[in-house]
């Protein structure tokens, strides 16, 4: 009785072990989701850098004016009015800023007369 009892015992042993190390939710699975996870979050990190330089920059553009006008020079090509303007030929520049400038002062953009 008590050798069909340890067979028994033994049989269940192994069988636990067996679900643990290789059954579904064992080991094995745990190792392959935390792979998962490593990967995911190396992926994720640039996203996330990229999303707190967003927020600042929201920030900033949110309470102070150095950034707005910033931004304004940097993409319209907006020139404040003590400032004088020169234009350097062979500079290559985004006209699409100096056009919306220009129609701001009510002077034609550079380079519109040869376009006509």
């Amino acid at each position: 009785m008590l050798k069909w009892l340890a067979i028994v015992l033994t049989l269940l042993i192994a069988l636990l072990q067996y679900r643990l190390w290789l059954g579904e939710g064992g080991m094995r699975e745990l190792s392959e989701v935390s792979h998962r996870v490593a990967a995911l979050e190396d992926e994720n990190a640039p996203l996330r850098a990229r999303k707190e330089r967003l927020a600042a920059e929201v920030v900033d553009l949110k309470t102070g004016l150095d950034a707005i006008e910033e931004r304004a020079r940097s993409d319209i090509g907006m020139v404040r009015t003590d400032e004088q303007f020169f234009w350097v030929p062979g500079v290559a520049v985004d006209s699409t800023g100096l056009e919306v400038n220009a129609e701001l002062v009510g002077m034609p953009a550079p380079g519109a007369e040869a376009r006509q």
